[in-house]
């Protein structure tokens, strides 16, 4: 019995020994780091171990800008983009002969690269000394006001990284609600039909249970794909976020490590801390409610 025990830890060996050095022991760095006082990162030397580092976050205007930032975008963008991933993909699966084709279609901005969709969103919507962009001048024929998105009023800036992250994160969200819906039994639908039940209640009562688990596995991936935000904003306003008054929480925590106020481990540790336990908090409120509206067949 011992050696069987044995060798079931020694085939997990690998594993723990992967888990140990690249999340357990990060992790223990980075609290360290977050209650060193003072820290040096030329002398790596501190004067003191306590909370400081998380009371100057906090207080931070830089900071408290990309937590607004970060959660505006999570508020707006995972609801948006499930519920227009939802209605394509109920869509879709009403056409399966062109299923296939759409869905690769819709796929397509998941694997082009964030940058390059970047530059797309920025030619569409950013004013030059040449032109006022393509959107821009669709409100002009439609006799509005040019509006500068990029470098204009903050709901602009914001309602730009809103749609481009709606945008790229919406494919994932179609492939995997299409091949949710595809899974459901037919026989269902059969029976509903021969009832004569209306479709909204087939589809509220049948279909949205029966694919619950995947639009709850896309709600909590959305919103931790949300807080950790970062690549986005840059690759639409560039690498100095905090003066487009775009920053988000990730973005601070590279900023306090490597950008032009870097050389700050423990702020940015602080920061990141702070961070996980928002993130933890969600996820830990949406399993809760999930046990009450998620059905597992």
């Amino acid at each position: 019995m011992r050696l069987r025990h044995l060798k079931g830890w020694l085939y997990l060996l690998p594993a723990l020994l992967f888990l140990g050095c690249f999340m357990i022991y990060p992790l223990v760095d980075v609290l360290i780091y977050s209650l060193e006082e003072g820290y040096n990162s030329a002398s790596q030397t501190y004067f003191g171990v306590g909370l400081y580092n998380f009371s100057y976050v906090l207080h931070d205007p830089y900071f408290l800008q990309a937590v607004k930032n970060t959660l505006l975008l999570v508020v707006i963008t995972v609801p948006l983009s499930t519920g227009l991933a939802l209605l394509i993909s109920v869509q879709l699966s009403s056409i399966p002969k062109l299923r296939d084709l759409y869905q690769t279609v819709f796929f397509l901005p998941y694997v082009t690269n964030t940058l390059a969709v970047g530059l797309v969103f920025m030619i569409l919507f950013k004013k030059t000394p040449y032109s006022d962009g393509m959107i821009n001048a669709l409100i002009h024929l439609f006799g509005g006001e040019t509006v500068d998105f990029m470098d204009g009023p903050y709901w602009a800036k914001m309602l730009v990284t809103c749609l481009y992250t709606v945008w790229i994160v919406m494919p994932f969200k179609i492939l995997i609600l299409t091949s949710a819906l595809a899974s459901v039994n037919p026989d269902y639908y059969k029976v509903a039909r021969v009832d004569a039940t209306p479709r909204w209640r087939i589809f509220t009562k049948i279909t949205l249970p029966m694919i619950s688990p995947m639009i709850f596995y896309l709600i909590i991936t959305g919103f931790i794909g949300a807080f950790k935000a970062y690549s986005d904003e840059v690759a639409l306003f560039g690498v100095n976020l905090n003066a487009a008054g775009m920053n988000t929480i990730v973005g601070y925590v590279y900023d306090m490590l490597y950008g032009d106020s870097g050389g700050y481990p423990s702020y940015a540790s602080a920061a990141a801390l702070i961070l996980f336990a928002i993130v933890l908090t969600i996820t830990v409120i949406n399993l809760l409610v999930s046990r009450k509206h998620v059905y597992y067949a």
